[in-house]
Formats: C-alpha cells, sequence, structure tokens
C-alpha cells in the first residue's frame, strides 16, 4: 500500500470488496461529523433526527429487535443500540453492492485507505484520552460507597462488581489510565504509530472482555474499538508478522504517509492536527478536574452523622411495631452517606437496587426536616418529608407520614467495621487470608 509508488499496486477482488464495507461502515460508526462539540447543535441535531428516524424505520420493517426501542441511557447495548448497528451492518452491505457495481475497474483504494486509517487514528486517540485522562484522576471507578460495603455479595450483579474491583484500587485504575494515554500518544504520530496500534488492540480487547465477561452494557462500543484497532494492524500485518514471527526486516512503514504537495495543504494539516490535539487533551482534562473537584470538595455540615444505622423502634400509627427480621416491609437498616441514602426494605416507596432502596436527602434546619429525594433522569424530586430529632450523637429519630399512616423510627449508630475499606496491602504474606 505504498502511496508514493510510481506503478499502481493491485488489490485483488475480495480485497476491495472487504475494503469497500469496512469503509462504510466505519465511517458511520465513527461518525467524524459529530465528533467536534464546537459545531452548532442546531446543525447536528438534524444529523441525530435522522438517525433516530432511520433506526426507528429500519427496526419496525426489517431488523424486529424491540417492538418499541429503548434509547441509550447509561448503557449502550439498549434495542436502540442494537437495532443501529445492524441498520450500519445493512447500509455497509448494501453500500458495498452499489459500490462495487460502479466501481469496478479501480485497482486499489491506497489513497482512500489512507484516509480512512488517519480517521480511524485519531478516532482511538480521542477514545483513549477521554477515558484514559478520567481514569488518572481515578474518577471513572469510584471506591466502594459504605452502601456498597453494607450489601451482600451475592446481591450484587456483574457489572457492579466489576466496577468495585477497579475503583476498589486508585493505583490499578490510574495504571489502566496511563496506559490509554499512552495509546493516544503514540496513536498521534506516524514514527509510533505502530506500536501504538499493537498496544491499543492489548488495551481494547481487555476492555472488551470485561464488558463482555461481566455483562458491563457497553459491549457494541468496545468491540467496535476493537474492530477499528484490527483495521489499523491488518493494514501492518506483514511488517509485524515479519519482525515479531518471521524474524526477518521489516518494511517502512508507508500506510500513513502522504504526500501534501501544496504548501497550504501541509500548512492546514498542521493547524488541523494541533487544533484536535488541543481539543482532545484539553476537554477531558478540563472535565476530569471539574469532577474531581466536585467529588472531593468538603462534604456540607450534616447534623446526622455518615454511617450504618440499625433500627431500634418503630411504630405506626403509635403503635409499636414488632422488628422480625422476616418482615421484608421493614425499614431494617438506613446508611447515610453526604446526602445519599440506602435503606435495606422490600418497600417500594424509593428506587431499588442490590435488594436496598436508594434515596437522596437534605436537612431543613428552621423545623428540623428531613427531606427525602428521588434521582429522576438527573432531577430531584421529593419523595417525603420528615421531622427529625437527635436523642444522642449517635441515635436518632425520625416521624411524620408514610402514605396514609404516620410512623416513627428510631435508629442507632453502629460501629460497623469493614475489613475491605481498610485499602490493605502486603508485601510479606504468610498465607491467604
Amino acid at each position: 500500500m505504498d502511496i508514493a509508488a510510481d506503478k499502481p499496486l493491485f488489490w485483488p477482488l475480495w480485497k476491495r470488496i472487504i475494503f469497500r464495507f469496512v469503509f462504510v461502515f466505519l465511517v458511520l460508526q465513527m461518525a467524524p461529523w459529530t465528533w467536534l462539540n464546537v459545531i452548532p447543535y442546531f446543525i447536528l441535531k438534524y444529523h441525530y433526527q435522522f438517525t433516530d428516524w432511520l433506526v426507528n424505520w429500519g427496526n419496525t420493517h426489517f431488523f424486529h429487535v424491540r417492538q418499541v426501542l429503548v434509547s441509550p441511557n447509561g448503557s449502550g447495548d439498549t434495542s436502540f443500540g442494537w437495532a443501529q448497528l445492524w441498520l450500519y451492518l445493512t447500509i455497509a452491505a448494501l453500500g458495498c453492492i452499489i459500490w462495487s457495481g460502479l466501481d469496478r475497474k479501480r485497482q486499489n483504494y491506497t489513497q482512500l485507505n489512507y484516509w480512512l486509517c488517519l480517521f480511524a487514528r485519531y478516532y482511538l486517540v480521542m477514545v483513549a484520552a477521554i477515558y484514559g485522562i478520567m481514569k488518572l484522576f481515578a474518577m471513572q471507578m469510584s471506591f466502594p460507597s459504605l452502601h456498597q460495603l453494607a450489601t451482600p455479595l451475592g446481591d450484587y450483579l456483574p457489572m457492579r462488581l466489576s466496577w468495585m474491583f477497579i475503583g476498589y484500587s486508585a493505583p490499578y485504575q490510574v495504571f489502566s489510565g496511563m496506559m490509554e494515554v499512552l495509546v493516544a500518544a503514540l496513536l498521534l504520530y506516524r514514527r509510533t504509530t505502530t506500536l501504538g496500534v499493537i498496544l491499543a488492540t492489548a488495551v481494547f480487547t481487555n476492555v472488551m472482555m470485561l464488558n463482555l465477561c461481566y455483562d458491563i452494557p457497553v459491549k457494541i462500543y468496545s468491540m467496535e474499538l476493537v474492530f477499528t484497532c484490527l483495521l489499523l494492524l491488518v493494514n501492518e500485518s506483514d511488517r509485524i508478522i515479519c519482525f515479531f514471527v518471521l524474524n526477518k526486516p521489516a518494511a517502512q512503514c508507508s500506510i500513513y504517509q502522504f504526500n501534501y504537495t501544496k504548501k497550504w495543504m501541509r500548512i492546514t494539516r498542521i493547524i488541523l492536527k494541533i487544533a484536535f490535539v488541543l481539543l482532545a487533551v484539553s476537554m477531558p482534562l478540563f472535565n476530569s478536574i471539574s469532577y474531581y473537584k466536585s467529588a472531593h470538595k468538603p462534604p456540607a455540615k450534616s447534623p446526622i452523622k455518615n454511617g450504618v444505622y440499625e433500627l431500634t423502634q418503630y411504630s405506626v400509627n403509635k403503635q409499636p411495631v414488632p422488628l422480625l427480621i422476616t418482615d421484608t416491609l421493614l425499614w431494617q437498616d438506613m446508611i447515610l452517606e453526604n446526602g445519599s441514602g440506602s435503606i435495606k426494605t422490600g418497600e417500594n416507596i424509593f428506587k431499588r437496587r442490590y435488594n436496598r432502596s436508594y434515596f437522596n436527602y437534605s436537612f431543613g434546619s428552621p423545623k428540623r426536616t428531613m427531606t427525602f429525594q428521588e434521582n429522576i433522569d438527573g432531577t430531584l424530586l421529593t419523595t417525603m418529608k420528615m421531622q427529625y430529632a437527635l436523642t444522642d450523637t449517635n441515635t436518632f429519630k425520625l416521624w411524620g407520614k408514610k402514605g396514609n399512616d404516620s410512623v416513627s423510627f428510631e435508629f442507632k449508630r453502629t460501629k460497623r467495621h469493614f475489613q475491605l475499606a481498610e485499602r490493605q496491602f502486603h508485601w510479606l504474606s504468610e498465607k491467604n487470608r
């Protein structure tokens, strides 16, 4: 694929057909026109509206993933995501057929392959920089919270287990971020791209396997990243096999070389690359710093301490209720941690996850009220309000209306100790613990 060669290269038919399919599919997946957030939204919104319509139309008439598609909502593997994948594969196949019919005589796509590889490189740079910088601040996966530590291991879904596994160790998460940032740096420069592609394939394959094996709902996206890495890897397969397998001298890489004949082309290339590097680094860096400051700012002073509280008294309409373990609707314990709370109960008054009910809370000083809130799509909606009183530094009472009943609770702070929160590390270990 030497662009500078005097004699045009001849690609076999199968290679030209595969390239046409891959080109159409990757262009649709990468969507380079959506990379720049500086583009006014009113321009890009038509693209998103058309994509939504086309995915829904394709699903209704051909794919039938689900009758009503669910848009991406934190999960990238929703029915909409799968319908969109089938749509792009279908368009790529149709585009390949039409392209092959109209362009039968072309001997190769060397120059077009250069541009595809260029955008694939920069796409991987952008993704690696975003997630890598976030991990450098140990902000993608957080250390297990009190709510998570108090939840039995068997109640967790695989994704949450893997998230806590990585979040537990800040050094490991930072190391993962360093590898992704290194991938971005190596892929930016043509001389180091080969090493960057090899490292990127290893890094993103590991991410893909985590997603597949722990049911993390970013499977489509991670497979797409690995596919993009494989495109670049295949382009250099001859050189890589020579060096690593056959123990022969590898030829000089020419895939990323292009002859910019005009001076304005060379200047424009430099300006665009500088702009891309600034955006790819500065935006995730700014966002990560802001998120880090927000997550590590001192918590607001609270009249009730953070901790795990066990229920010691409960009454409904002034009638004491026995504290039975078999009573699934009982508020058996309450955990408070910097505005985030959870209750061990089978009651559905709050959002339930992992056999606990989760809520946000705040205190009102004039009437000593505790406000329970639920986070609905980023908006905090008040679920109930109760009055509270401190019996001592470790005990508080709550009373008010719950549904149609007047209820009162007394909670006492426990001295619950979680070994996992100790962040243990031992060079010398005499036995498995």
